[in-house]
């Protein structure tokens, strides 16, 4: 019963966005907390995403935001990040945008140990050329790139902003999330037997951010203010984080600018013909970058604002799993075969773009994990 206690809001419905929360009414504490273990620390570039494959291999990737960027993928060898699968492939050319990784924002292995790539195809937030948005596949055991599957510009165009995925090999789909700040907000669904790809939920309350939204983090609030005379304005992103259950009957999914997670039937996302989707409203669990859910059908999120992670248990309850300051902007989850959960803390909210133009970001960047007690929900 992954969705209990869940509240079915109508597509196109009004939402109510809950105040932040003290950290006496977030969710309680789990009473046996992990410890955060460092997996690696990072020097140069800022991480975004992580994963683990089934045999313990992590790779990280460095979006090119503005950062010295020389290579936006990487495997994670002796504790330092090395160019993965090769540098020529992570040369950011746009000439032959579909033969090179332009700027990253997610790795992701799937339950066959391929690796895949979620490119958004824009260096700096420049526009995306064709062919630039796309999902790359490498095979693990020879680490070459065996398929790459190119987004049409009706479904990815140039300011769009494709920012994870989730494979579902048994019924052949995969769904990403597209969090562009200049619209439209939504899900993208890809059948992978076809390499075709469609958009479902676009602009719906449930993948667009919260209007006026403005966390507090590192006690003050996050706002776009990228030079010292502005006042700042509220920072819109819209559907980032997404999980599937392990059936995969269910896909979870929420706004970078907002506190609530949401569920939809991907039998309701497959279908070519549009029709009307049924969201289901899962409650607060904070402001959060990335999702994941394990074997066990629990779900695992940030809290950004409190510098935690919580889970959401089958039955809705939510869970405080961790809290800790290095967990500073806990961003993309992964879990391991080990029964870890890795987390990257990027401290993302300390850019100049944030803090009228001064950096504010420490290094290194860390990947933590911790133990779960379970395993991935891959399939």
């Amino acid at each position: 019963m992954p969705l209990a206690a869940g509240a079915a809001l109508a597509v196109g419905a009004g939402q109510a966005e809950a105040a932040p929360r003290p950290v006496s009414g977030a969710p309680h504490a789990h009473p046996h907390a992990p410890r955060l273990e460092t997996v690696a620390t990072f020097d140069g570039a800022m991480p975004t995403g992580v994963t683990v494959s089934r045999g313990g291999r992590v790779f990280v990737n460095f979006p090119r935001w503005g950062d010295d960027v020389p290579f936006t993928v990487a495997e994670i060898r002796h504790g330092k990040p090395v160019a993965y699968p090769d540098r020529e492939v992570n040369t950011p050319d746009t000439t032959a945008p579909e033969r090179h990784f332009l700027g990253v924002q997610s790795v992701v292995v799937d339950a066959a140990d391929r690796l895949w790539v979620v490119d958004t195809g824009r260096v700096e937030w420049a526009d995306a050329p064709y062919g630039g948005p796309k999902l790359v596949a490498v095979d693990l055991a020879t680490d070459k790139v065996v398929r790459t599957i190119v987004f049409p510009a009706s479904v990815a165009g140039p300011r769009s902003f494709v920012n994870d995925v989730r494979f579902d090999l048994v019924h052949g789909f995969a769904y990403l999330t597209d969090a562009t700040p200049d619209g439209p907000n939504g899900l993208i669904v890809v059948n992978l037997a076809t390499g075709e790809s469609w958009r479902r939920l676009d602009d719906a309350p449930s993948t667009l951010p919260v209007p006026g939204f403005v966390p507090t983090i590192d006690g003050r609030p996050m706002l776009n203010r990228p030079d010292g005379t502005s006042a700042g304005t509220p920072i819109g992103i819209g559907v980032d984080g997404i999980a599937l259950s392990p059936d995969g009957e269910w896909l979870y999914y929420c706004p970078l600018s907002s506190r609530r997670l949401y569920g939809v039937r991907t039998r309701d996302l497959i279908r070519l013909r549009k029709t009307a989707i049924q969201v289901h409203d899962l409650g607060v669990k904070g402001m959060s970058d990335g999702l994941e859910t394990d074997r066990a059908g629990r779900v695992y999120a940030g809290d950004i604002e409190r510098k935690a992670i919580v889970r959401r248990d089958t039955d809705g309850s939510y869970h405080t799993l961790v809290q800790d300051e290095r967990l500073s902007w806990p961003d993309t989850f992964s879990i391991g075969y080990d029964h870890k959960l890795y987390v990257v803390a990027n401290q993302l909210n300390r850019q100049a773009a944030y803090n009228g133009g001064t950096d504010l970001r420490r290094k290194p960047y860390v990947l933590y994990r911790l133990p779960i007690g379970s395993g991935p929900a891959r399939r």
